[in-house]
Parts: structure tokens; sequence; C-alpha cells
């Protein structure tokens, strides 16, 4: 049996039913994030989670995680609550393929992108707060940004800058919905991905923009650096003055930052579902035998 989400685990049947079935359970852990950062999840939300990941921990024949990032901190969290931790394996995922074929730019004026679900832990307080900034500054030469993503929880801030800041109204798109075509649209043709998250699991859309040779601005964090090494701008997720240097640095045409970043891109071969897919197989095969 291969339960690939969290969804149940937190269940007190859960186990016995496991037992009961005699299967050999594999599961695969996304993240700790709830229960180490619980500030950014909803209330209970740490209880909850901690009940899954002792759940994985107590009936797993095997583990999968989406990075070694995250295997480090599954060990970390085991040997705190002493358990062992069974046999686990890091198997990164691979990339939606977006088109790479020719697309109108969807602005006519440099923009850069913010994707995913609006949440405390993702830091778009941090570019609002800079973006208001930039347009007591450079005025009518602001660059836009677009926010791809649904509104989520604990981010109240967020959303009153977004429903009430005057200043920020013609320099800020929010989009909570976007079909493929339109965000490989925004994508191929933004100055740069913004990733300033506090914290990740894995980070699919870093992955997503370096795919199709689009630059990164990211938080410096060991699971964007494990999949995308030496690739992205890494600057640390409380420094606002950094992330306005490099916004108004890749806004500018001729950028040679953003240029040497393009070319290092090339050289970046990113982990693909095929290679995913692999190893799992190769660890369902493991445990069969066994």
């Amino acid at each position: 049996m291969f339960n690939i989400g969290h969804m149940g685990l937190d269940r007190e049947e859960y186990p016995h039913v496991i037992k009961k079935m005699e299967v050999k359970p594999i599961f695969m852990v996304h993240d700790l994030i709830p229960i180490h950062y619980p500030e950014y999840g909803r209330v209970g939300e740490k209880e909850r989670h901690i009940r899954r990941i002792n759940c994985v921990l107590d009936t797993a024949t095997a583990i999968v995680t989406n990075s070694q990032a995250t295997l480090n901190e599954l060990r970390v969290y085991s040997d705190a609550q002493n358990k062992p931790t069974p046999y686990a394996i890091a198997a990164l995922l691979g990339t939606l393929v977006l088109t790479k074929e020719q697309c109108n730019a969807p602005l006519k004026v440099p923009y850069f992108v913010i994707l995913g679900t609006i949440e405390g832990r993702k830091n778009h307080l941090l570019l609002l707060n800079i973006w208001r900034n930039l347009v007591d500054t450079l005025g009518d030469e602001t660059p836009i940004l677009v926010i791809i993503g649904q509104r989520g929880w604990e981010c109240e801030n967020v959303i009153d800058l977004l429903d009430r800041c005057d200043k920020l109204k013609n320099y800020v798109i929010e989009i909570p919905r976007c079909s493929d075509e339109m965000l490989s649209a925004y994508l191929h043709h933004t100055c740069a991905l913004l990733f300033p998250s506090f914290v990740e699991g894995y980070g699919m859309p870093l992955a997503e923009a370096l795919s199709i040779g689009v630059p990164v601005l990211a938080s410096d964090l060991g699971v964007f650096r494990e999949i995308a090494g030496d690739i992205p701008e890494y600057i640390d997720s409380l420094d606002g003055k950094r992330w306005k240097e490099m916004i108004i640095e890749y806004a500018r045409s001729n950028s040679s930052k953003r240029q040497d970043q393009i070319e290092r891109i090339k050289k970046l071969e990113l982990p693909t579902w095929e290679y995913h897919f692999n190893q799992v197989d190769n660890l369902i095969t493991l445990m069969v035998s066994k």
C-alpha cells in the first residue's frame, strides 16, 4: 500500500486498519512545517501533524520524502521522539512541463511574479511593503508585481494591503486562478520569479521557472539549493533592503546579474518525473522482496 498524502493519518484508527489489512505500507512525507512552524498554519494543525508523522513512523515499512531536507528533518524529529526511522529515501519531484512555444507577453511593462497560495510563510507581506516603497522611490517606473495564487490563511496583513492600500492598486495584480497557458505566459516574460518564503518542503515554482529559463530571486533555503544549486539569486527572507536592490536590478532591461543567471540556468539539470518514479519503483521492489 502506498499513501502519497498526509490525509487521514491523524485518525486514531488508522494504525489499527493498517495492521488489520496485513499490508506493507509506504508513506510519502511532504514536510514537517506544521510541527516546526505552527505559527504559519491553522490553529490545531501542529497537533494533527504530530499524529500524522507519528503514525508514519509507527506503521511504515518504508518512507519516501520529496527532498533530502525533508528527510533530514524527519530523522531529527524521530530521534527527538525516541522513535526509529523506517527505511527511507529522498526522491526529488519532477517538474511540470510548461509549454515553450512563443506566447505574447501578458503585460507591456516590466513585472515580477510570485506563485503560490497567499499564506504567512510565503512572505508576501515583505514584497508588498517593498512595492509600496518602490512606488515612493520610482513612481511611474515601478515594475508590476503579479501575485498568482488563492488567498489562504494567517495572512490578514497581506489581505489588508491588497484590499486597502491605494499606492499598490496600479502596481499589484492579483490572479487567484490561473490556467497552465496563462501561467506559462506570465512566467516566460517575467523579469524574475520571486520566492521569499520563510520555509518550504520543496519549492515547485522555483523548478517550474528554471525549467523554462526564467531567473529566480529566492530565500536562501537548503531545499532550494538542493533543487537548483547556486543558480538562483539567494537572499535572506528578512533582508528587505537586499530584496529591493535585486528587484530594481532585475527590472533593468540590460541587467548583467539577470543575464548572468540566465547563462547559469542553461547548465542546470533539474530532476525529472522519470527519475522520481524510478527511485520509487526501486523502493517498492525492494520492500516487496523482503
